[in-house]
């Protein structure tokens, strides 16, 4: 599992599914700490990933057997980005469980180690859910974000990404309040 390299030389991150993941029960449990371990760094760093205090090893291993689980119902996809055998990042959809919602699905995080910021992982990881949610069939794929976020909701626009609302002042850190921004990528608009 080794990274390409790009013309330029740099290394270009190797995507791996849930499957993949599992595959390996030793890789499996790296997965998860590494997993935690990114997690709690970006929220110790102020990061917008829904804690406002670090998540403990339970809760991330809880949030991704739950995945896992609705990866293998059809439900989910995940995905990891690792750098020379190093993770360095993950995302996930999950498909929305009201059966109104259900051909659609939310892009709930992605979440990419501050040390490869801006090495093309969170484009890589995205670009994955994306191609997972088209081949899943899923019509409109949402996601939410931060809205002091600006580099994530740059990266979404340039997937195609639009927004379609936001809520003033909704995100409550402390003191602090930010907008909501929700926005959608409509698979059906597109062939």
């Amino acid at each position: 599992m080794n990274a390409a390299m790009t013309s330029s030389g740099a290394l270009e991150p190797v995507i791996l599914d849930a499957m993949e993941l599992t595959s390996d029960p030793d890789r499996g449990v790296r997965f998860a700490e590494s997993a935690r371990q990114i997690l709690a760094d970006l929220v110790r760093g102020g990061a917008a990933l829904g804690w406002v205090e670090p998540p403990s090893r339970d809760e991330v291993a809880e949030l991704l057997d739950h995945v896992v689980a609705a990866v293998h119902a059809g439900d989910a996809a995940l995905r990891a980005a690792y750098l020379d055998r190093r993770l360095v990042g993950l995302g996930y959809w999950l498909r929305y469980a009201r059966p109104t919602h259900r051909p659609h699905a939310d892009l709930e995080k992605i979440a990419v180690d501050a040390a490869a910021h801006g090495r093309g992982v969170g484009r890589a990881l995205t670009t994955a859910l994306i191609a997972d949610a088209r081949q899943a069939g899923i019509e409109v794929l949402t996601l939410d974000a931060r809205g002091d976020n600006s580099n994530a909701l740059h990266l979404y626009r340039s997937l195609g990404f639009t927004e379609y609302g936001r809520l003033p002042d909704f995100v409550a850190v402390g003191e602090r309040r930010y907008d909501k921004v929700f926005c959608m990528l409509d698979f059906r608009r597109e062939g």
